[in-house]
């Protein structure tokens, strides 16, 4: 088993809170695990990617070959197609559909929402919507690790509970708003989009 996963977003968005969290869970699993960051101007809203490699058997190198990524996930759609060629042909593409305008010529967002649904595997989640009901708007970040968790050969439980160890010494409810966004953003990325239905 092999799983490559490229994390994308802007500085503050909780990219490398997301990779932690898949790669503690995957270890608790019993999995090798490599990362590999590269962030940007964190305070200005620069670019934050991770790479993230998930094995049964050894891995040689910490950066997902192009071409090579099971999975895409990204905190904002522009940073979702800044490395589409890092997908594979049958990769799955998830992104928060909430933009982080942070450059003066920042593209259409019907023309980014219309070339993620060109992909042949994607979501698009309202996370934002999804912390708010969840009780932490905040919580965007556990949001994603649900919605991207149908994709990764990580068990639910697995990231759930990893999710609930790592807010534990935090206020009970604040652990218990991830928990519920966690769980809310499974829930959307379950459901099929109308453009993917047969």
């Amino acid at each position: 088993m092999k799983c490559d996963v490229i994390l994308a977003g802007v500085g503050g968005q909780g990219v490398l809170s997301v990779a932690a969290i898949i790669a503690q869970a995957a270890v608790s699993e019993g999995f090798a695990v490599r990362q590999s960051e590269v962030h940007g101007m964190a305070q200005r809203g620069g670019a934050v990617l991770a790479h993230l490699r998930i094995s049964d058997g050894v891995i040689a190198s910490d950066l997902v070959p192009r071409g090579g990524a099971d999975i895409i996930i990204s905190m904002e759609p522009l940073e979702s197609l800044r490395y589409a060629a890092w997908l594979a042909p049958a990769g799955a593409l998830v992104c928060a559909a909430e933009p982080l305008v942070n450059i003066g010529n920042y593209p259409e967002m019907a023309g980014l929402i219309a070339a993620i649904k060109g992909f042949p595997l994607w979501r698009i989640i309202e996370a934002s919507a999804l912390a708010k009901e969840a009780g932490l708007a905040r919580a965007v970040n556990t949001v994603m690790v649900g919605a991207a968790s149908p994709f990764l050969p990580l068990k639910a439980e697995a990231l759930e509970n990893t999710i609930a160890a790592l807010f534990a010494l935090k206020e009970p409810a604040i652990a218990a708003a991830n928990t519920a966004a966690f769980r809310l953003g499974r829930q959307a990325a379950a459901i099929l989009p109308d453009e993917n239905r047969a």
